[in-house]
This record gives C-alpha cells, sequence and structure tokens, in this order.
C-alpha cells in the first residue's frame, strides 16, 4: 500500500522535460533559405547571419536586410501499453492507449541584417533556436494515467476494481536569440568573424489530473469519498486489532506476533492514505520559467576556385531558468523541487561546431555539404539527464541549387539527424526520434533590391520503442510529425 505515495512522484516527474534552449532540441530552420536548402553551413548569403556568418562578409558593399515567416506544425504521438490501463472506464478493457500531443507554431519569425563596408562586415540576428509554440496533450499523458491506474490497482484490497480520470498537459517555451558580431575579410577568399549571442528562455507548464473516480461496487464514487471510507474501514479494523491485543494483555498473556504484524499493516496502510488526502482533489501544476544566457560565436570561411569551406562553432550557453510557480514549500520528491517557486533549473544550451562546402559547378549551379554537432553530454540539465544519452547528436546536410533564370532560384535538399538515445533519457514529456528531412523552394528577384522568398520542410521520424518491463509488459513507442511552411523577404540598400 505505501507504493500509492508514488502517485504524486509519478505524476511530477511526468511534467518534468529537458525543455532546454538547444542541442538536442534545437531550431536550425532561422531562414527560407534553409528551409528550402538546410545545407547552408558553407553558402554565401545573408542566411549566413545566422549559419555561415563569416562567409557574409563575401555580400556586396550595402546594408542588407532580411525578414523571415515561418508556420510549424507537430505532432507527438506515444502508443503506450500497461496492464493497469484495463481498469480504466474510457479504455474498453484495453492495456494499450494512443496518446497525441499537438504543437503549434503560428508565428516563428527571424531577422538577419548585415552591413558590409570594406573588408568589414557587421551582422545583427533575431531568432529562436529552441521552441517556438506550445504542445497541449488534450488527454494527458500515458505516465499520468499509468499512476492513477496503480492506484486503482493498489487499492484493490479495500474494493477498488477500476478508475476514470481526466487528464491535460501543455507546456509552452520560447528560447528568444539576439546575436551580433563582425566578420572580417582577412584576404581576399579568408575571413572570421567574432560574435556573442543572447539567449532569453521563457516557458509555462501546466499540468492537471481532474476527476478521478474509484470504482466500486457500488459504482463510481469520489476519489476523497472512497479514502475517507477506506479510513474508516481501516481505523475500524485497527480498533478490532488493538481490541484483542488489549485482551491479551490483561490477562498477562504475550500477544501473538500475527496481531501485531497486522496492525503494523494496517497503520502503514492508513499513513498511505494520509498522504493522498491533499490530492484527492487531484493535481494543478502551473510554472513559469524564465533566463538569461551570453555564448560565444567564432566562425571562419574560406574560398578557393569554384569552392567555398565554412566552420562555426558556438559556446554552451550555461541556462538557469527561474521558477515561479505554485509549488511553493520543499518536497522529499525531487521532481517535485523542480518546480519549487524561486528555485534555478539547469538547462543549458550545448556547444555546437558546424561545417559545410559548395561547389560552383557552373555560374548557376551550386551543391551544398554540411555537418553539425551538438555536445549535448557536456552541457548541465536538471538532474544530470544528460548523462543519460550515450553521446551528443550528428546532423548530415546537403543540398543543391539552380539559378534557373537571373531572378529565379529553385532549390532543395535534406538533412538526416542521429540522436545517440537511450531508455532512460526517454520520456512521454519530452522525446526525439531519429528523422530525415526534405525541404525546397524558390528565391524570386522582384527588383534589384527585393528578393522574395517561399519554401516548404518536412521531417518524416522512426518510430522509437522502449520496453519498461517485459512481465507484465510496460512499453511505449514514441513517434511525432513536423511540417514547416515558410515565406520570407530580403532588400539590399
Amino acid at each position: 500500500m505505501n507504493k500509492i505515495s508514488a502517485f504524486v512522484a509519478s505524476v511530477m516527474l511526468a511534467t518534468t522535460t529537458t525543455a532546454t534552449a538547444g542541442g538536442i532540441l534545437t531550431n536550425t530552420n532561422q531562414s527560407i533559405d534553409f528551409l528550402r536548402n538546410p545545407a547552408r553551413d558553407a553558402a554565401i548569403g545573408l542566411d549566413g547571419v545566422y549559419s555561415n556568418p563569416a562567409g557574409v562578409a563575401f555580400l556586396p558593399e550595402g546594408f542588407h536586410l532580411g525578414f523571415n515567416w515561418q508556420y510549424a506544425h507537430q505532432t507527438r504521438t506515444i502508443e503506450s501499453n500497461n496492464p493497469v490501463f484495463a481498469l480504466g472506464r474510457k479504455n474498453s478493457g484495453k492495456t494499450s492507449k494512443t496518446f497525441e500531443g499537438v504543437a503549434d507554431a503560428p508565428f516563428i519569425p527571424s531577422l538577419q541584417a548585415a552591413y558590409n563596408k570594406g573588408n568589414w562586415s557587421i551582422q545583427f540576428n533575431f531568432s529562436i533556436p529552441s521552441g517556438g509554440g506550445s504542445c497541449e496533450f488534450a488527454d494527458g499523458l500515458g505516465s499520468f494515467e499509468s499512476v492513477v491506474g496503480n492506484i486503482a490497482n493498489q487499492l484493490q484490497p479495500l474494493g477498488a476494481t477500476g478508475y476514470d480520470m481526466d487528464g491535460y498537459m501543455q507546456g509552452r517555451n520560447y528560447y528568444f536569440g539576439f546575436q551580433l558580431g563582425a566578420a572580417y575579410k582577412i584576404l581576399p577568399n579568408l575571413s572570421v568573424y567574432g560574435g556573442l549571442r543572447l539567449l532569453y528562455g521563457t516557458a509555462t507548464y501546466k499540468a492537471k489530473i481532474s476527476n478521478i473516480m474509484v470504482n466500486t461496487a457500488g459504482g463510481y464514487v469520489d476519489f476523497g469519498s472512497f479514502l475517507q471510507g477506506a479510513e474508516t474501514t481501516i481505523d475500524a479494523g485497527i480498533n478490532q486489532v488493538n481490541a484483542g491485543i488489549a485482551q491479551y494483555q490483561a490477562a498477562g498473556a504475550p500477544t501473538p506476533a500475527e496481531l501485531t504484524a497486522k496492525l503494523a499493516q494496517l497503520e502503514t496502510t492508513k499513513k498511505s492514505l494520509n498522504a493522498l488526502q491533499k490530492y484527492s482533489q487531484g493535481v494543478n501544476l502551473l510554472c513559469n520559467q524564465s533566463s538569461v544566457g551570453v555564448a560565444p560565436i567564432v566562425g571562419v570561411d574560406y574560398k578557393i576556385g569554384a569552392f567555398n569551406f565554412a566552420m562555426k562553432y558556438e559556446a554552451k550557453t550555461q541556462i538557469h531558468m527561474k521558477n515561479e510557480s505554485t509549488v511553493n514549500e520543499a518536497s522529499e520528491i525531487d521532481a517535485v523541487n523542480k518546480f519549487r517557486d524561486g528555485e534555478k533549473i539547469d538547462e543549458d544550451s550545448p556547444a555546437q561546431f558546424a561545417a559545410g562546402a559548395m561547389w560552383n559547378i557552373t555560374d548557376d549551379i551550386r551543391l551544398n555539404l554540411g555537418y553539425h554537432h551538438f555536445f549535448d553530454k557536456d552541457a548541465h540539465w536538471y538532474n544530470n539527464t544528460q548523462r543519460l544519452l550515450d553521446g551528443g547528436t550528428n546532423e548530415y546536410l546537403g543540398g543543391a541549387e539552380w539559378d534557373v533564370t537571373d531572378r529565379l532560384t529553385i532549390s532543395g535538399g535534406g538533412q538526416l539527424t542521429r540522436y545517440q538515445l537511450t531508455d532512460q533519457y526517454m520520456n512521454d514529456m519530452s522525446f526525439v526520434v531519429n528523422s530525415y528531412s526534405l525541404g525546397f523552394g524558390f528565391n524570386y528577384k522582384a527588383t534589384d533590391q527585393i528578393t522574395l522568398k517561399a519554401a516548404y520542410f518536412q521531417t518524416n521520424y522512426d518510430t522509437y520503442d522502449r520496453v519498461t518491463s517485459k512481465e507484465p509488459l510496460v512499453s511505449d513507442s514514441f513517434t511525432r510529425t513536423n511540417r514547416v511552411l515558410g515565406i520570407g523577404c530580403e532588400m539590399t540598400f
């Protein structure tokens, strides 16, 4: 019965998410140019303010300004299997259940600006390197429902035969990046870059378990009412055992060991039930988080003949998210303390390295290659969850561009993303899976000073299967979808 107290721990743990400002959830799609050809790490263009800042020095002199707008729609689907689901009123006796979260980011803006004069390029970039929307699980999560099901299972000796509940989970996070730096052409074909990115993170998490009901021989009753009735039954049992013990003591006879053991069991059960009383109305969590961090960025770009090579390194950004929460007091449950009001939680943005190459096959056709590595295990996240990974994230990119006319350019490309995941790292609130992405689009030069852009980008995900227990079978299958549509405008003065 003392396992019942795991209810609170499990529910609050289910709300825990590595909502990092980068690394394993980094948004590298910071321009429409990326959507139409993700391999931008050695491309020469205004979008290089983010992807290849050293290469921006090779743009013509003048002021360059670019606006990008993206709409992203994601789903996150978890197929959970747990025998306790069969006790659920809404589950028709089935042990498997699908939980789906919908994440919409209707407005993901970014801005690039550069002023080139002589050998210098002064640059500014505004973007959302992580987050950019909210994800809502209208029916909660499997980790929510499984703990309620476990409670019903544990309460069967007290007359429980099933449960009912309503679950809900929503997470919203935005990490705004402000990058300022300068590139300098050391040689006509070699440039270097140095800059800083300020990262401001803001996040809100809402978790709710409500309308908890327990099925009994008399039908479904409110969880709080059931606890009161169970406590009354246990009190009667305790009184009966104490009366028996008193009779032995009055007779001067030793108390039988079975009576002492029964009394201890009943008192332990009552203690567990008392611990649940304050949660009899369900669980409501609201936590707002915010923080600021700064990281240096360096880059280099080298041109030789028809080839261009570039590299970029961004150092780790230390992020300590400060909580404003409904959780006011310290708890013996560590997962709850993550959301304690006033606490500062480690959610670093890992360092990242990018390298790329571009080959100008002709004056009109270009091929691009790129590579990204995120040093996820060197970051610091809450409870050191980064240690649960087998290594950092690797991305491999390729694409091509074709200047169809002097005004129209079409392009396409892809990205392969490989994480080093483990079963211990994965959970139904915060998960990623290996994927490949495809994008295509065009640039149209409306005038000599204005270029219009449009692109579509889609990510196709694998399925990650995790088995928590084989007997009985407790497992989860994780997958996602992601589609992005973007338009933009670039101006030169």
